[in-house]
């Protein structure tokens, strides 16, 4: 006959033997009331144009209506303006450079792992549709849904009946779900720009105010009304499951549109903060917000502790340059929660221009932000900065050059975004928009060289040497990817 105590101990090694590193005391497979977690992720969409981050001119009847039924965070940021890189780091909890996806159409380096895995780990059926924009595919095994890689503005983007049918599947298995939209990136041929008068919109006084940039407005905000649109179809499957209680929905925007002066390919605010919303009726109040700082490094750790996982006792199969073989991110639960209100001293941002398309042939840009200011380094500031936004005759960036030869503020717009000092300093509480440098003043001086010290401090973690890495960036694009530095005096 079998004792108490010896029938105890084998079922606990029986059970051990189901865990992996980071995992809780679970059998693989079972809910407990694990919640279900469906991420919906935007496509160059700067943070501040929704209703709920104060763009009323914009339709977003969906993204409102999460806010109201769930948390924004209000300090938000990715590490890197670029699509493959802001995904990448999102999905593994680790900043671009040390995890070898920092140049746009990047990979990671092999060995590194991904939500994907951890959440399968945890016993979560993981999948994604739409885009994807990483790599290799054994750091990011989602099963691997319908939905296109690039929408072309004709027929089905996202299929959505494929998404329901994958979160019915079963009922008693938990399950993640990332919807990866392709909007609003260019070409905006998606939404009804009609909807949407060019005269009465707010031109934000980063980008120049004409008629060109009007028209392009009304197409982009089009874009973001038929994202919004998409998001509210999630949320439709999400409440036809009957477990809208206990499912984690989470929208987020992405980095800032591709228009020039400011957003996508920069360290600016308008390009790395991005929009984040939290609904999980079991768990977070609904209608509140928080400021705490946080990176999208963070999100994959927090993923991981709400499905019963330990992030801290994982390994991400990439040392940093001290050794360290954890996340960059560290889980926000907390701050969801409502319990924390406070969770970053500093945020991060780190651009690689050389290898995007039209790219400048050498021009890194590093940033650190605190809650009141901003630094940035540009350390090859003698080149010019240049990228598919702004080259070519019928570029935004062209059209509003033709206007600055009569409107300063064109001309300041314009000559900002391709020729910059090697230091900016903005305070961010006075100067949201980072338009007036306060680098050469003395008197912040002191508060120059602190965030100095911290960029270099963080810079030495990831491994990262300016521009001797900015010059390795070309290694870590695709196999058959082809780029030649953009040459302005080439006919």
């Amino acid at each position: 006959m079998m004792h108490r105590r010896q029938f105890l101990k084998r079922a606990s090694a029986g059970l051990g033997a189901l865990m992996v590193p980071g995992m809780t005391r679970r059998v693989r497979g079972a809910r407990v009331n694990r919640p279900n977690i469906v991420m919906v992720v935007g496509d160059d969409m700067t943070w501040r144009d929704c209703e709920p981050y104060g763009n009323v001119e914009v339709k977003t009847p969906n993204m409102a209506r999460l806010a109201r039924e769930g948390i924004c965070l209000d300090a938000m940021f990715t590490a890197t303006a670029m699509c493959a890189p802001t995904r990448q780091q999102l999905y593994t909890g680790m900043f671009p450079i040390r995890s070898g996806a920092y140049p746009n159409h990047s990979k990671v380096y092999p060995g590194v792992k991904s939500l994907a895995h951890y959440l399968k780990d945890l016993g979560y059926r993981v999948a994604l549709t739409g885009k994807t924009h990483f790599g290799p595919p054994e750091s990011f095994p989602f099963e691997r849904l319908t939905g296109r890689e690039h929408d072309g503005g004709k027929g089905k983007d996202l299929v959505f009946d494929a998404a329901e049918a994958f979160v019915r599947r079963d009922a008693d298995q938990p399950y993640c779900l990332v919807v990866a939209s392709n909007q609003p990136h260019t070409p905006w041929n998606r939404g009804d720009a009609a909807a949407y008068d060019a005269e009465t919109l707010t031109v934000p006084p980063y980008w120049v105010d004409c008629p060109e940039t009007r028209r392009e407005m009304t197409k982009y905000y089009a874009e973001i009304t038929y994202l919004d649109a998409q998001l509210g179809k999630c949320m439709q499957i999400v409440e036809r499951s009957g477990q809208a209680d206990n499912t984690m929905v989470v929208f987020t925007s992405e980095q800032g549109a591709s228009l020039p002066s400011g957003g996508k390919w920069t360290c600016y605010d308008t390009g790395l903060k991005t929009a984040f919303i939290v609904r999980w009726p079991a768990k977070v109040k609904a209608g509140t917000r928080s400021d705490a700082m946080t990176q999208y490094v963070d999100v994959a750790p927090t993923l991981i502790e709400v499905a019963g996982g330990m992030p801290d006792q994982i390994e991400t199969g990439r040392p940093d340059a001290h050794g360290g073989k954890g996340f960059d991110g560290r889980s926000l639960l907390g701050v969801l929660l409502g319990k924390a209100k406070k969770h970053r001293e500093y945020v991060y941002g780190a651009h690689t221009t050389r290898g995007i398309i039209r790219g400048s042939a050498c021009y890194p840009v590093r940033s650190v932000r605190s809650n009141r200011f901003k630094y940035i380094w540009n350390p090859n500031h003698k080149s010019a900065f240049y990228n598919v936004a702004s080259t070519g005759s019928k570029s935004m960036w062209s059209v509003w050059a033709e206007y600055g030869a009569d409107d300063a503020r064109a001309a300041f717009l314009t000559h900002r975004y391709r020729h910059r000092p090697e230091e900016e300093l903005y305070d961010i509480q006075k100067d949201p928009h980072e338009l007036s440098n306060l680098a050469d003043k003395a008197e912040y001086a002191p508060v120059k060289a602190q965030l100095r010290a911290e960029l270099d401090r963080w810079m030495r973690q990831q491994g990262d040497e300016g521009v001797t890495t900015e010059l390795r960036a070309i290694e870590r694009q695709g196999r058959n990817r082809k780029w030649t530095a953009y040459n302005p005096n080439r006919p």
